[in-house]
This record gives C-alpha cells, sequence and structure tokens, in this order.
C-alpha cells in the first residue's frame, strides 16, 4: 500500500500559480511565503476596560486607602488619538483604545469608582499592567505562512489583518469524474435490477472539500469502445481522471482496457488492500492521469483518501497531502489476513 501511494503522488507536481483575491484562496496552498506588514498591535493599547494612569501615581492605593485623581479625556477604540495624560491623572480608557501618551499602566473599572470629575481607586497597577505593546505579536517582517501552508479560515483571518489583500497560490486542479455501470441509476422511480448511483455524489463531493473542481461526466456504459471515448474525454482538460467501477475481471469490467486504448500507460493494477484491492493508475504521455477506483461506494471513499486527496493536495502545492494518522488501543479484537492491509471502519471514543 504504502509503495503504490508513494508512486501515484510522486508522478504530479503542483499546478501552476496565480494572484487571487484572498477571500477566493480558502482551502488552497500558498505559493510564495508571506511576511508581516504592520506591527501587531498596530500601537500600545488597552487589555481592559478601566483607567489609564502612571504606575507611580496609584502604587500606595488600597481598599482602606485608594487613591484618588483628577480624570482626564478619556480613550476609546476608533475615536480621536488620545491626549497626552497629564501627571498626576487618570483617563478612563476602553478595550482596545489606544494608551496615552504618558500612562504605563491600567487600573481595571473593577477596582474604581468614577465620580463626576475625579476618580477614587483602589488598587495599584504595576508598569505594563493590562497593557497590550505595540508589535508584541508580530513585528514588520516577521514571517506569517510558508509556502506549502494551506489558507484556512484562521490564516486568512491572519493575512486580512496584515493587509494581503491578494496571494500567490496554486491553480485549483480539475478532477473529471467517470462512474461506470449500466446497473446504475440517477434517484428516479427504480428499475428492477438497478441501484441509485451514490458514487458520483460523493466523489464530487470529497473532491469539492479536498480543493479540485470535479468535472462530472455522463455515466459510462459497459462497452470497451463507449468507454474509451469517456476515458478520452475525461483526460482532457483535467489533471486526473478518476473512474469508479469496471476495474476487477468480469466480462463486462472494461476501465483497464479502455484506458490503455485512450493511450494511458498503466502502472498497476490491484493494490494489497481491503476494501480497494482492483485499483488501476496510469499516466499518459503528455498530459493525463487515471485513478481506476473500485466501484463499491465504500471501497471507492476508501481509496479515494487513499490516493485521489493526496494528489489533490499535491496538486495544490500543499506541503502535507498524505492522510493525517492517529495511534488508538483497540476496544475489541479484530481479525486480519496476512499479506495485506486492512482498513476498518470504527468510531473514537
Amino acid at each position: 500500500l504504502d509503495d503504490a501511494m508513494r508512486e501515484v503522488v510522486a508522478a504530479f507536481a503542483p499546478t501552476e500559480t496565480r494572484r487571487v483575491p484572498l477571500a477566493e484562496s480558502l482551502g488552497l496552498a500558498l505559493a510564495q511565503p508571506l511576511d508581516a506588514c504592520l506591527d501587531a498591535p498596530a500601537f500600545d493599547n488597552s487589555a481592559m476596560d478601566g483607567f489609564a494612569v502612571r504606575a507611580a501615581d496609584v502604587a500606595n492605593a488600597s481598599e482602606v486607602s485608594p487613591v484618588e485623581l483628577p480624570l482626564a479625556p478619556e480613550s476609546r477604540a476608533g475615536g480621536a488619538w488620545p491626549s497626552p495624560l497629564p501627571e498626576g491623572h487618570a483617563a478612563p480608557i476602553f478595550t482596545g483604545a489606544p494608551l496615552p501618551e504618558g500612562a504605563d499602566a491600567i487600573v481595571v473599572r473593577e477596582d474604581a469608582t468614577r465620580g463626576e470629575a475625579r476618580v477614587s481607586l483602589r488598587h495599584p497597577s504595576p508598569v505594563g499592567h493590562h497593557v497590550r505593546r505595540r508589535g508584541e505579536d508580530l513585528r514588520v517582517g516577521m514571517p506569517l505562512a510558508e509556502a506549502g501552508d494551506v489558507v484556512d479560515a484562521g490564516l486568512l483571518a491572519l493575512l486580512a489583518s496584515q493587509t494581503h489583500a491578494e496571494v500567490e497560490v496554486h491553480r485549483r486542479p480539475k478532477v473529471a469524474v467517470l462512474v461506470t455501470g449500466d446497473e446504475l441509476r440517477e434517484g428516479a422511480p427504480d428499475e428492477r435490477g438497478t441501484i441509485v448511483d451514490s458514487n458520483g455524489p460523493m466523489l464530487s463531493a470529497l473532491l469539492r472539500e479536498a480543493g479540485a473542481e470535479p468535472i462530472v461526466l455522463p455515466r459510462g456504459r459497459d462497452t470497451l469502445e463507449e468507454l474509451t471515448e469517456s476515458v478520452r474525454a475525461g483526460l482532457e482538460g483535467a489533471d486526473l481522471l478518476v473512474t469508479t467501477g469496471g476495474v476487477s475481471v468480469g466480462d463486462h469490467d472494461h476501465v483497464r482496457a479502455a484506458l490503455e486504448a485512450a493511450g494511458v500507460e498503466l502502472a498497476f493494477w490491484k493494490v494489497a488492500l481491503k476494501p480497494g484491492k482492483p485499483l488501476v493508475f496510469g499516466t499518459r504521455a503528455g498530459r493525463g492521469a487515471a485513478l481506476g477506483l473500485p466501484g463499491n461506494p465504500v471501497s471507492a471513499f476508501v481509496t479515494f483518501h487513499l490516493f485521489v486527496r493526496p494528489v489533490v493536495r499535491t496538486l495544490l502545492g500543499d506541503a502535507c497531502p498524505w492522510p493525517a494518522l492517529r495511534r488508538a488501543r483497540l476496544a475489541e479484537a479484530v481479525q486480519h489476513s496476512i499479506g495485506r492491509t486492512e482498513l476498518i471502519r470504527s468510531t473514537v471514543e
């Protein structure tokens, strides 16, 4: 299994890059590193609602002997830039508001009693207390993200806060989806001997989740001639063709032959894996590659995550395209056949 996964991913390289608006970059991988453009915070500001003071002016404040100071003009977030704080004064201040010049500490509102022109402060506040200093989170030039980092909501917010309105990312790959099988139908009235197709909707959803643009082809019929034409159509204009069904050894399983007829050189067929043994992979000279997944929906789901998703993430330039693995302790014994990897559905508690 590991050899097959590595062989598949090694056949692909990241797509070309392009600049896109930041809002359109969600789920894509950055093509270049990005640095901070602004200090964060951009200015010294208050972390609490309260009163901006000089620490020395309130050093002796206590519950039994509060310090009373005259009020200076207030400072609030989004308001006018505050005036310097006169010695022996306290300025009302609100969370996120700029710290007046001369102030070096905050006494929180809960430790104060405000009058009309003066405030009584019942606790001391050391230098820097409840003050967020300019640049304590980020300094101009500090790295924000590396090439290959995937833009999630958190990174997007960080980049927006640093005025990165556009970013260089790898193009979203196009993946053609060809579901095969004469027995399949849409979710229409029942026809004897048919089953509703779930692979098509599932793969389209999984591809979108992975960051690809799915191209859903008309359902493939179980004849070599028609499948070959469908395969050719899927290989054109797509970075990857994904098929489901028709890759086993039945009389009506023509996907392998159709791939070869369309110019695909097969790298392997069958993997020591359960579920998902009948899987085929190949590439076409010039442009085009194909992964043939089993038709069983569970097998298709499993092999998508093991093979297709890492390819999509590689095309996107993701620095970590592989599935995340976690160790867990089995709650009960399981049977395992020697000579192949078996994946067992489970829940994590």
